[in-house]
C-alpha cells in the first residue's frame, strides 16, 4: 500500500545456504533502522535448517554521510571499523559485534546513489563471503582446542609406552606382549577417530582460508580516521588459525604413524617368539622320535632274542619228549641206541622249533592285517 519493496534471495553453496531479505522503501527520503524489518504483514519465509553460522543486519543509506559520534550510537560494541571500499567513494562501517537479535550490524553509505547502486551487489557479495568464511574457518576452533589437549595426552602416553617398551621388550613374555598390544590398539584406534573427526572438520580451512585474503584485496579499504579497516579485524581473527589446523592434523598423522610403528613391532616380537616356539617344539619332537626309533630297535632285538630263546626251549621239550619215545621203543626191542637217535633228533627239534615259531608270527601278521582291512573307514562326507 505504501509502495514498498520485500524481496528474499535464497542461495545454495556447497559450505551453506544463505538468504537475504531486502526492504526497500518506496519514499526515499523514509529512514530505516537496524532491527526486525518493519515491512507491513512480514513473516520470516523461511525455515531454516542445520547450525547457523551467522547473521548479518546491513542498513544502506544514500545521500548522506556519517561522522563517528551517529555511528557510534547504531553499532554495538566498544571498537568500530570503517573504510571506503571499492577505490570509491562508498564507505561501510562495523563492529562486528552481535546486537541483541545475534546479528551484526553493517552501515553502508555513499554520496552518490548511482554509483552506489552499480557497486552494491558486488560489496555485498564480498561482504557476506568474507563474514561467512570467516565463521567457517572459526566454527571449529573449540574443538580444535579440545582436540590440542587430547592429542597432547595421547603424546605422552605413548612416549611412556615406547619408553617402557624400549626397556622391557628383550625380557617380555607372551601375557606381557598381548598386553601391550591390548593398550596400544586401543589407543590407536582413539587417536584414529579422532583424526577423522578432525580431518572432517579442518580439511577446508586452508581453501576457505585463501577465499577470505582473495575478497580482503578485492575490498580494496581505505581507512577512514576514525576506525581500523574491516579487514584489520578479519586478519586479526583468523592469522595463523588455519595453519594451526594443519599442524594439528600433522601431529595426529604422526602420531597415528608413531602407534603403526609400535604395534608392527610388538606383532615381529611375538611372530619370533611363536617362531622359537616351534623350533623348540620341532626339537622335542625329533628327540622323542629318536627315542621311539631306539624303543623300536630295540623292541625288535628282544623279540629276536625271545623267538631264538623260543626256539632253543622248544627244541628242547621236543627233544626230551623224543627221548622218552626213543627209551620206549628200545624197552620194546625196536631200537637199539636211543642216546644216538636222540642226539640225532636235537637239530631236527631245532628245525621243528624254528617252523613253528615262524608260522605262528606269520599267522598272527595275516590275523592282524586282515583285522586292519576289515575294520570301518571314517565317513569323510
Amino acid at each position: 500500500k505504501n509502495g514498498d519493496k520485500l524481496i528474499a534471495i535464497w542461495e545454495a553453496h556447497t559450505e551453506y545456504y544463505s538468504y537475504q531479505v531486502w526492504h526497500i522503501p518506496g519514499d526515499p527520503n523514509q529512514l530505516l533502522g537496524f532491527g526486525p524489518l518493519a515491512f507491513p504483514g512480514y513473516v520470516f519465509p523461511f525455515s531454516p535448517l542445520g547450525l547457523q553460522v551467522n547473521g548479518l543486519d546491513l542498513l544502506i543509506t544514500p545521500t548522506r554521510t556519517y561522522d563517528q559520534e551517529e555511528l557510534e550510537t547504531l553499532l554495538p560494541g566498544p571498537q568500530m571499523y570503517a573504510s571506503k571500499v571499492l577505490e570509491e567513494d562508498i564507505s561501510v562501517a562495523t563492529s562486528f559485534t552481535p546486537d541483541e537479535h545475534g546479528r551484526e550490524r553493517y552501515v553502508i553509505w555513499a554520496p552518490d546513489p548511482l554509483l552506489l547502486r552499480q557497486k552494491l551487489a558486488r560489496l555485498i557479495t564480498i561482504l557476506t563471503t568474507l563474514e561467512n568464511y570467516t565463521h567457517l574457518i572459526l566454527l571449529p576452533y573449540p574443538a580444535f582446542s579440545r582436540s590440542v589437549d587430547q592429542v597432547q595426552i595421547f603424546e605422552q602416553r605413548h612416549l611412556y609406552q615406547r619408553t617402557l617398551i624400549t626397556r622391557e621388550l628383550k625380557q617380555a613374555t607372551h601375557s606381557t606382549l598381548q598386553q601391550w598390544l591390548e593398550g596400544l590398539t586401543h589407543d590407536f584406534l582413539e587417536v584414529g577417530r579422532l583424526a577423522d573427526s578432525m580431518r572432517y572438520r579442518l580439511s577446508a580451512s586452508v581453501p576457505y582460508d585463501r577465499i577470505v585474503h582473495s575478497n580482503a584485496l578485492a575490498l580494496q579499504e581505505h581507512p577512514l580516521p576514525y576506525g581500523g579497516t574491516l579487514t584489520d579485524y578479519i586478519q586479526w581473527k583468523i592469522t595463523g588459525v588455519a595453519d594451526g589446523y594443519q599442524q594439528l592434523l600433522s601431529r595426529i598423522q604422526a602420531l597415528e604413524q608413531d602407534f603403526e610403528g609400535t604395534i608392527a613391532v610388538l606383532r615381529t616380537k611375538v611372530e619370533l617368539l611363536l617362531q622359537e616356539q616351534n623350533l623348540a617344539q620341532q626339537d622335542q619332537n625329533m628327540k622323542l622320535l629318536a627315542s621311539v626309533d631306539n624303543t623300536t630297535k630295540s623292541q625288535v632285538v628282544l623279540q629276536h632274542t625271545v623267538e631264538g630263546l623260543s626256539v632253543i626251549v622248544i627244541a628242547y621239550y621236543v627233544s626230551g619228549l623224543a627221548g622218552y619215545v626213543f627209551k620206549a621203543l628200545h624197552e620194546f626191542g625196536w631200537l637199539a641206541k636211543p642216546e644216538l637217535a636222540s642226539g640225532i633228533f636235537v637239530p631236527i627239534a631245532l628245525g621243528l622249533s624254528f617252523a613253528i615259531i615262524t608260522w605262528g608270527r606269520n599267522r598272527i601278521h595275516k590275523k592282524m592285517s586282515a583285522t586292519s582291512r576289515s575294520s570301518p573307514t571314517p565317513d569323510r562326507s
